[in-house]
């Protein structure tokens, strides 16, 4: 008898290689970023900052932090080819679907493709990596008031990544409190070790395909209900609900009607989600700057309704999604910004692999018919 090997559907518990750039501390439920704790990164760093250390490994000096401010802020502009090939979509595609063409047209468009492919230089993969992050803003800003019938804005070279990014999407810059809770969450989704998104990156850099490819397949993955869009779902759901009165009702009904409650629970977190603090307290603030207590009503309505019911506490989508909504971003647009921040995770991940590269190509278990002949009147 042949020994039938373990499956491990998912990849549940597979380990599956070493990694420096993050990991979850089990002894304080904290999300550490080369191992700093998120919260404190958070507190003290830009997101300039934050991105830097994703993809150098330390904080940069002010020397350092000066020149890699003005790489970023070089780049902000959208080739007009990009752009040309937005407009080409249909004004009801996904955005995420947007995205991704514009991501694969950069790509396309990069001279140094036609390079030998089997030749992996890491500084060309970060300068790759550095381009994608500073024209992330423009594509989705573009995306937005593309949808909205509105002209585009163009990117400013005096203003921080977050701050522009806002500047770019609404017209302005927002007060200090929206640009500060911005960048938090940028912080906050910049990387989460080996999710779904970060692997399919892994993977593709495994088969010494180039950076473009990776963030695009990785984009691809994002776009899948079951890993992006939950805080998307979170602001569907507070719109069904209507107020915090209401909230009990929604819940039983929803848990009756099987329903994934989605911002809620996570399969690597076990006290909650480090994150969450962070993020409740910025939306906390924005309730405040905007005069919507209502927000937050229903927002500890349903949270409280869920942990009495369930025990499962929520996740960083849960307070990201109204804290977009109040920003003024369309919904739909939400996993996009997820895509501009998590874009420095997934390129520090395409970093690690390239330098100790070893290909991905898992083994499966068949369980098909056995060897068969083809019918001799086929």
């Amino acid at each position: 008898m042949t020994e039938q090997p373990e499956i491990r559907k998912g990849l549940a518990g597979v380990v599956a290689d070493t990694t420096a750039i993050s990991k979850v501390n089990p002894e304080t439920n904290s999300l550490l970023y080369r191992g700093y704790p998120v919260q404190e990164l958070s507190e003290r760093c830009t997101f300039e900052e934050v991105a830097f250390l994703l993809w150098e490994g330390e904080l940069p000096d002010a020397v350092q932090l000066e020149a890699f401010t003005t790489l970023e802020r070089d780049r902000r502009r959208l080739d007009q080819r990009v752009k040309r090939v937005i407009d080409e979509l249909p004004l009801t595609a996904d955005p995420m679907d947007v995205v991704r063409t514009a991501v694969s047209t950069i790509g396309a468009l990069d001279p140094t493709l036609k390079a030998d492919p089997t030749w992996i230089d890491p500084e060309l993969t970060l300068d790759r990596a550095a381009t994608l992050w500073a024209a992330l803003p423009a594509i989705v800003a573009y995306a937005q008031r593309r949808r909205r019938g509105l002209e585009p804005v163009e990117p400013r070279d005096d203003l921080s990544y977050s701050a522009n990014f806002l500047h770019m999407t609404f017209g302005e810059v927002p007060e200090l409190p929206v640009v500060e809770a911005f960048d938090v969450s940028m912080t906050l989704y910049a990387e989460h070790s080996f999710n779904a998104s970060t692997f399919t990156a892994r993977v593709v850099a495994s088969t010494l395909s180039d950076v473009f490819s990776a963030v695009t397949a990785a984009i691809g993955a994002l776009k899948g209900p079951l890993h992006g869009g939950a805080n998307e779902a979170v602001m569907h759901a507070f719109r069904e609900i209507g107020s915090a009165e209401h909230a009990v009702e929604w819940l039983e009904n929803a848990l009756a009607a099987k329903r994934k409650i989605m911002g809620f629970g996570h399969r690597v977190y076990k006290n909650g989600d480090s994150r969450v603090p962070t993020m409740k307290a910025s939306l906390e603030r924005l309730v405040e700057f905007y005069d919507r207590p209502d927000v937050l009503a229903l927002y500890d309505a349903l949270e409280t309704a869920m942990v009495e019911r369930k025990g499962i506490k929520p996740n960083l989508d849960y307070p990201s999604g109204p804290a977009y909504d109040l920003m003024g971003f369309e919904t739909e647009l939400f996993t996009p910004l997820f895509i501009a921040s998590r874009v420095t995770g997934w390129t520090a991940h395409v970093l690690e692999q390239q330098a100790a590269n070893s290909l991905i190509r898992p083994l499966s278990a068949y369980s098909g018919p056995d060897q068969r002949e083809v019918p001799a009147d086929r």
